[in-house]
């Protein structure tokens, strides 16, 4: 299979220490054909740096969270 990638932004989503987090407008290639996001270590480092840093947030949401069980 051919995977076409291109180079976009994306909103990337983790779970860091119980806390759910939502970075927005984050530099990755994608591919076409899966969706799979791939990021450079930079970007990387700076989601690293954002969430461990002491700058506040620029909004914050409501998340309802349910068990699949």
């Amino acid at each position: 299979m051919k995977e076409t990638m291109i180079e976009t932004e994306v909103t990337y989503t983790l779970v860091y220490e119980g806390k759910f987090y939502v970075i927005e407008h984050v530099p990755a290639r994608v591919c076409k054909e899966t969706g799979e996001e791939f990021f450079a270590p930079d970007a990387v480092e700076r989601i690293r740096a954002l969430i461990k840093g002491n700058k506040a947030p620029d909004r914050m949401v409501s998340t309802p969270v349910y068990e699949f069980a």
